[in-house]
């Protein structure tokens, strides 16, 4: 207790320090010793931070999304897609591309000239993505003969230096100026995930500028899925991807542009006032979109499930040729894969029954969504509408219902003027009736279904009693139109 005492009695002794007694300078000591330690830690960190973002935003310019090493499209041959002269593969060949463009967007002096406006006035050699020297272009011969890859690259114009094999690498100034500061008046189109601009390049190219409003939640996601998926891929019926835009916070895709309209415009909304499309014209946007799809199943490898196929992301040119596009959703599915589990997204009334239950997605996915649009085409009908009676809700399941009553003559679009051959609606009709079986399985692959449409007209039912009554062992039938005639045949009973 002595000893607790004396010490009791020391600290409360005063100091020569302005009398301040020992305890009160000793607290005085260590609080500033506390406060000298934390200010250094402050102002290390502060220190890190700076260098860090000095560090990314050097080095924003000349990332590259590594997209050309996990992709790779083969032909797949003349057994999946003969007669099919839209197609064509491109062979990505990164070892000596990927040095090449780093060290010109390591040189200060390039980093300079980075802008396709300076560039374009210093007259460089110009050449088209396709073209480019980071990759190789593979045509079957059948497909030089097709108009639409032998025209001019909508690249050509633009400076060498920005081209990366593929596509092009644009500033964020290029696609400032191309759409007036990205100017209220070009919009046309908003998402979920971004703003879509009408912009015109330098050389005169119309295009469609998509701007993704936050590149770190789902937005990030597409962009990263849209270059993977069709960055490489060229066909007549998907929507080219020119090229992209990362820049500081900013993440842009640059596509062609196509100016009449997307099928839910023609089918349900503002262009419906300029007439309602043809029979004819409605089959042609459907083939494209079974093409187009066919090719991202089974004409490249590895294959991609666009997994948002529906009537707004049909979009269609002047002579209403189909350009499949928005792949932000894309998966890509080796070839020794049958599925991928991945989170339930897509559009309603568009999702496969299997997909929304399970989570399980294939190519098949796409099938049944491909059969909904097909339906919407033939009727003129949204895939759900509660505007109407309640067992019209549902569009699948209504046409059912008309068919299994002996009146698929009624489920025609009513504002279509004249009204298609009988033939070429139950053609259609047992088309989309397989495409949306429930049992994924038996549902057919896009290949199947481009032949099926693309078929003059089925055989009428006393052909077919005669061909199975004259049927001999050496004679064959008909792959794909034997399924269908079955479901021809239910669908008249």
């Amino acid at each position: 207790m002595s000893s607790e005492g004396s010490l009791n009695g020391e600290l409360l002794k005063k100091t020569p320090l302005l009398g301040l007694k020992l305890w009160v300078l000793i607290g005085i000591t260590v609080g500033s010793f506390i406060i000298l330690i934390l200010g250094i830690l402050s102002a290390w960190i502060t220190f890190r931070k700076r260098s860090k973002r000095t560090v990314d935003e050097s080095s924003s310019h000349a990332q590259i999304p590594n997209v050309s090493k996990e992709i790779r499209v083969d032909s797949v041959g003349a057994r999946s897609f003969a007669g099919h002269p839209e197609s064509i593969s491109i062979a990505v060949n990164d070892k000596s591309s990927d040095k090449s463009i780093m060290s010109k967007w390591s040189d200060p002096d390039n980093l300079s000239h980075c802008s396709s406006i300076n560039r374009l006035e210093r007259g460089g050699s110009s050449h088209s993505g396709e073209e480019g020297g980071s990759g190789t272009v593979r045509r079957d011969h059948s497909s030089l003969s097709y108009a639409g890859l032998a025209t001019a690259s909508p690249l050509i114009g633009l400076p060498e230096v920005s081209h990366l094999g593929w596509g092009h690498w644009f500033t964020l100034r290029d696609l400032e100026v191309a759409t007036d500061r990205f100017s209220a008046d070009n919009v046309i189109g908003e998402g979920g995930y971004g703003v879509v601009y009408r912009g015109r390049l330098v050389n005169g190219t119309e295009v469609a500028v998509k701007k993704l409003l936050n590149y770190l939640g789902q937005a990030g996601k597409e962009f990263q899925a849209e270059v993977e998926a069709i960055g490489h891929v060229r066909h007549k019926n998907l929507v080219r991807l020119l090229g992209y835009c990362i820049e500081g916070i900013h993440r842009m895709l640059v596509y062609e542009f196509v100016n009449n309209g997307n099928l839910d415009q023609w089918l349900h909304g503002s262009l419906r006032q300029h007439g309602s499309l043809t029979w004819e014209a409605r089959m042609k946007v459907i083939l494209g979109t079974a093409k187009a799809l066919a090719y991202i199943h089974e004409g490249i490898e590895p294959k991609v499930v666009h997994r948002d196929i529906k009537s707004s992301n049909i979009l269609i040119d002047d002579e209403f040729n189909a350009k499949v596009s928005d792949f932000g959703l894309a998966k890509i599915i080796g070839s020794n894969e049958s599925h991928v589990a991945t989170r339930v997204m897509g559009t309603f009334g568009y999702v496969a029954p299997e997909y929304a239950n399970t989570g399980l997605l294939n190519e098949k996915s796409d099938v049944y969504s491909f059969g909904v649009l097909l339906l919407e085409s033939i009727t003129g009908r949204e895939p759900v509408d509660y505007g109407r009676p309640a067992n019209e809700v549902n569009l699948v399941e209504w046409l059912k219902m008309m068919v299994g009553t002996k009146r698929a003559d009624e489920v025609v679009d009513p504002s279509i003027e004249v009204k298609p051959p009988t033939r070429s609606l139950k053609r259609a009709l047992v088309v989309a009736i397989r495409c949306v079986d429930l049992e994924w399985n038996q549902r057919p692959r896009m290949t199947q279904v481009v032949r099926m449409l693309e078929a003059d007209e089925f055989p009428s039912r006393q052909d077919r009693r005669s061909r199975k009554n004259h049927a001999t062992s050496n004679e064959t039938r008909p792959t794909d139109t034997c399924g269908s005639n079955e479901v021809q045949i239910e669908a008249q009973q």
